[in-house]
């Protein structure tokens, strides 16, 4: 249990929740709630989990003579439910984090959310459930994650596997917004009628600006010419009417970038084209950050709206880091509800990480040493030392030598 320290999971609340899921529906069941979760959370970070090595490692350790047919069928939906509570418990130990603190302070927003995906390879057992690719010389199954992050708060709102279909711009009117919310999104969830109906629930939105949507002058009523206004103005924060009906009132906030960063905006954009070229005026239009947002109070200035928008880095590393460090491409002829809990162990785990080495290691570090921990390193460390994974969560309890070994190694850049 020392796996799961930290986070308010004692192993009676593991057991409640357990039983509120349907998971547990006896008192004397062979298998034990908090046994099962923690060794699946572990071994999830290795690969796909068998359920014969499980059996033989929690006996081996706790005396349970459970078989591997048993800890199977119990692998079922009431188990998803089982670790979708958990790992809603996990994401509620707040971060520490001094850089949220001024959000807290100004009172301005209950919650901040930011939505992004990511997708992921599956076997192609799975097709008829997650769909994916499929053309005359090749089949591919994918499923994405959508996760829905409150920066103040520090925990997901949200969180769901869905199918390959299920794109970004199909669920963008699935956010659970309050009054009161901010949303940060990028363009691929970008439509203006959703951003009306955000606006309508009483929840402010920043976007980035998507290529191609028309933008009208308020008074006027004619097209904005956007590449020949910032070309002129180079930076601008003006009221705009967006859509074909000219019905939402937006600002258009935009600032020119630097050169390295539009460089590396038209090299991505001629890649994700997939040998179509990009129009002239949509490379040229990256020579900006152009951002549309629903926020009236003009006292929250461009640079502000800038410096929120920058915070989607909080959640875009920590799916980025999941998935390229924590095995998702070790998945194999899984069964459905398998896959969902071995992907909902995953998430546990690397939130675990994140919320009790990183955040803590990045504090310490930068305070002591003036250096930066890089996340995508310290958790390929980490799966690379899965198997002392209790005595790496536990920080705080760390040497000075060994945290100095930290700030001196190819962890920090």
């Amino acid at each position: 249990m020392a796996l799961l320290n930290g986070s308010g999971l004692t192993p009676e609340i593991i057991r409640s929740l357990a039983f509120e899921t349907g998971f547990c529906k006896r008192t004397s069941s062979k298998i034990d709630a908090p046994d099962f979760l923690v060794h699946m959370c572990a071994e999830s970070l290795k690969g796909t989990v068998s359920h014969n090595d499980m059996a033989s490692k929690i006996h081996e350790e706790t005396g349970t003579d459970a078989s591997r047919q048993a800890y199977w069928e119990r692998t079922d939906g009431e188990c998803v439910a089982f670790f979708q509570a958990v790992l809603e418990r996990v994401l509620l130990s707040k971060i520490e984090d001094r850089a949220v603190e001024p959000l807290k302070q100004c009172g301005k927003y209950k919650r901040i959310l930011v939505q992004d995906s990511t997708i992921i390879q599956l076997p192609l057992k799975l097709f008829e459930i997650f769909s994916g690719v499929r053309n005359a010389s090749a089949t591919k199954c994918h499923a994405r994650i959508q996760g829905i992050y409150d920066l103040i708060s520090g925990k997901f709102i949200k969180f769901s596997i869905d199918p390959y279909s299920a794109n970004d711009i199909s669920v963008a009117s699935d956010i659970p917004v309050e009054e009161g919310d901010l949303v940060l999104r990028d363009r691929g969830y970008f439509k203006v009628d959703v951003v009306g109906e955000l606006k309508g629930k009483g929840a402010d939105s920043i976007s980035r600006y998507k290529h191609g949507t028309t933008l009208y002058h308020p008074e006027t009523k004619e097209k904005i010419e956007l590449l020949d206004l910032l070309t002129l103005r180079g930076s601008v924060d003006m009221e705009v009417l967006a859509g074909s009906d000219m019905s939402l009132k937006v600002r258009l906030l935009a600032m020119p970038a630097d050169e390295e960063t539009a460089n590396l905006r038209r090299m991505k954009a001629k890649k994700e084209m997939k040998g179509h070229a990009p129009t002239k005026e949509l490379l040229d239009l990256m020579s900006w950050t152009i951002y549309i947002v629903t926020i009236e109070d003009k006292s929250i200035t461009i640079k502000e709206v800038f410096r929120l928008y920058k915070l989607r880095w909080r959640i875009e590393n920590i799916i980025k880091t999941w998935k390229s460090e924590f095995s998702f491409d070790k998945t194999h002829n899984v069964s459905e509800h398998q896959l969902r809990t071995l992907l909902t162990g995953r998430l546990i785990m690397i939130t675990k990480c994140y919320h009790d080495v990183y955040v803590p290691a990045c504090e310490i570090i930068s305070k002591r040493y003036g250096k930066q921990v890089s996340l995508m390193k310290l958790m390929h460390y980490i799966r690379k030392h899965v198997d002392h994974l209790c005595d790496i969560l536990n920080f705080r309890c760390w040497s000075v030598k060994r945290i100095q070994g930290v700030a001196n190694s190819t962890l920090v850049y």
